[in-house]
């Protein structure tokens, strides 16, 4: 959490890009806790995290906030909303469900305020079985990212399932890639 907190001290000093990219959080929006998705989003989070010499990445896994996401007050999931909105660079991970990002991120999501990501820099990552289905989902996470204030990379990161073995190489040519 000191992380998040010096990335605002930062914001507010007006650093650079690079300085005030301290705070890193990685979203998993897999309901399987430790899946590939998350793996893959882990990676980025930590690429990121060596190319901007930042702290080790903040991980939430919104599978194991249960039951959590639908009760009001629950403190788990105040605490990933408050990393959300206190995050510099988010690297926000889903699977491809029915075409889109998972209902149980949307949930998580969903509690943010208005316009709760302004300000924040966030990559959408998304896996799928074929191409076509990774690069549509990946537009409406960058679409729904965007909705919600935050500054999206372009391009996100589209991934099919077969080359999820690549994860760690994958991870690395995207993060030194980006244009942040």
């Amino acid at each position: 959490m000191d992380n998040l907190i010096a990335g605002e001290e930062a914001r507010r000093a007006g650093a650079g890009a690079a300085d005030r990219m301290t705070g890193i959080v990685v979203v998993s929006g897999n309901p399987r806790p430790g899946s590939r998705t998350s793996a893959l989003a882990i990676a980025v989070g930590e690429a990121f995290a060596a190319r901007l010499g930042a702290p080790a990445p903040t991980v939430i896994e919104v599978g194991d906030l249960g039951a959590g996401l639908l009760t009001k007050g629950d403190e788990a999931t105040a605490a990933a909303v408050a990393a959300l909105i206190g995050a510099d660079l988010l690297v926000v991970a889903t699977p491809t469900y029915k075409g889109s990002y998972t209902g149980l991120l949307k949930v998580l999501l969903d509690q943010l305020p208005n316009q709760g990501l302004a300000g924040r820099t966030a990559v959408p990552v998304v896996t799928a079985g074929i191409a076509p289905q990774a690069a549509a989902a990946e537009a409406l996470l960058r679409q729904l990212l965007g909705e919600l204030g935050a500054d999206v990379v372009r391009p996100g990161l589209p991934v099919v399932e077969a080359d999820l073995p690549e994860t760690a190489a994958i991870a690395q040519k995207y993060a030194a890639a980006a244009d942040l």
